[in-house]
């Protein structure tokens, strides 16, 4: 069975980088005609700029790679997170579709098993940034993304929920870029009741992940 599902993994590979090598000889012709002419000149100098969607998600790529840093939270009296350092990987997956976040606490290793790693998916469908967080609450928080005049913010906030409501959900994001070595991020989760509790991350780069 192991051997099938190998097999079956390396098609679909195949195939991806099949369908992706046809489109591009459709897009240029072949290689011995492929002579660039006036037209497409003139078409590449006048390429539509990139929509306020793909800004964003591109100034989030910029954060692919390895972080580590305090948090704090807003709950009463003594903050159980106090002393806690957070270990944050974010890598740009599915040929630069797809940015990948994961939390778990610092110093641990990475356990495949491991079942309270929360995940966070984003990516771009047509002109919308989309966060779908798939947290360990047994649900699947959906947000939309804007960044900040200043391109300093990249701001998440809620638009549905798949998966119950019992425990509360993750409602709204804010990743904060001070510079490509220092980002903060603030998270509020909406607990029963509509009672918000924030969490502060302050990240510094370990390692980098160069964005494709």
């Amino acid at each position: 069975m192991k051997s099938v599902r190998l097999l079956l993994s390396v098609v679909l590979m195949s195939l991806s980088t099949i369908a992706f090598t046809q489109s591009d000889v459709h897009k240029h012709g072949s290689a011995s005609s492929a002579q660039p002419d006036a037209q497409n000149t003139d078409a590449a100098k006048t390429a539509a700029p990139k929509s306020e969607a793909q800004v964003s998600f591109d100034t989030l790529k910029t954060l692919a790679g390895e972080w580590e840093g305090t948090v704090k939270t807003n709950l009463p009296g003594i903050d159980p997170m106090a002393n806690t350092r957070m270990h944050t990987s974010m890598r740009v997956t599915s040929r630069g579709n797809t940015l990948v976040h994961e939390f778990q606490e610092a110093g641990t290793p990475l356990d495949p098993a491991k079942y309270d790693h929360p995940v966070t998916m984003m990516y771009l469908d047509a002109d919308r940034l989309n966060l779908v967080h798939y947290c360990d609450a047994g649900n699947r928080p959906h947000m939309t993304g804007k960044m900040s005049p200043d391109g300093k913010k990249v701001e998440f906030d809620f638009a549905d929920l798949s998966g119950s409501n019992k425990h509360g959900h993750m409602h709204h994001a804010i990743f904060t870029l001070v510079d490509a070595n220092h980002h903060i991020e603030d998270w509020t989760y909406m607990m029963p009741g509509d009672k918000p509790v924030q969490a502060h991350f302050d990240l510094t780069r370990i390692t980098t992940i160069a964005a494709k």
